[in-house]
């Protein structure tokens, strides 16, 4: 559904892909029910001495997800890329494929100083993704598109497992949370053609009827949170 056409993109496929993202759009819950700030973590990590700290989320498409977390108070980077597989198949055709055992994940570094662990997990649940969509999100479908959160030590498993089942008991969605807990997993950058898509692709069709309305959604719901400027995995901010 979201592969790039290189070179001149035909009008038939430009309107062709406008058509089928907005029918997949009316299908999606977070477009009918309309997004909404989830509550905090009862469980969260303590503020500490560290400077940098990092987490591997997966929520569909990792152009959206990047995109949002780049307009995110505190996140000093995010990276679009692979986790769940190993290596050798860790490159956007394979992956495609959905056997390869990896989902597009973006692996977020923030500064806990100025942004907890818990409040990455709500924005993720909030507004990046639908939780409740299993191995599909939105108009892509297969396990490479899965909910997923891939913690670095048992301390984010515990706290992602706590706030699962806190957004589940208080039925924050109508539906239950099907966000897998995957441990022991490595991250792979995806390639360069896909860092920082949303910024330097806001026209796209998938983007304008799929993401914008994430960033839009984070900016309306958690302003406390949002970034105008985004920060680029190639360096410094967009000037936009």
């Amino acid at each position: 559904m979201k592969r790039i056409f290189r070179g001149a993109t035909s009008t038939v496929f430009a309107i062709a892909l406008l058509v089928l993202a907005g029918l997949a759009l009316k299908s999606y819950p977070a477009a009918a029910e309309g997004a909404r700030a989830l509550p905090m973590p009862a469980v969260d990590q303590p503020p500490g001495q560290a400077t940098s700290a990092v987490v591997v989320l997966a929520g569909g498409c990792f152009w959206g997800v990047q995109g949002v977390f780049q307009h995110v108070k505190g996140v000093t980077n995010a990276v679009s890329g692979y986790a769940g597989g190993d290596r050798k198949s860790a490159d956007y055709e394979a992956v495609s494929s959905g056997r390869t055992g990896h989902a597009e994940s973006v692996q977020v570094t923030y500064d806990p100083r100025q942004i907890s662990y818990g409040r990455v997990l709500q924005i993720f649940f909030s507004v990046a993704h639908d939780p409740t969509q299993l191995n599909r999100q939105g108009p892509d479908t297969g396990t490479q598109y899965r909910s997923a959160i891939f913690p670095l030590n048992a301390d984010q498993a515990e706290i992602a497992k706590a706030y699962i089942a806190q957004l589940d008991q208080a039925k924050a969605f109508k539906k239950a949370i099907v966000t897998r807990i995957e441990p022991d997993r490595s991250f792979y950058p995806a390639e360069n053609y896909h860092q920082d898509f949303l910024t330097r692709n806001p026209t796209y069709p998938y983007i304008v009827y799929n993401d914008l309305p994430k960033i839009e959604d984070l900016r309306r719901l958690l302003p406390e949170l949002y970034r105008a400027s985004p920060v680029l995995v190639a360096g410094g901010q967009s000037s936009k």
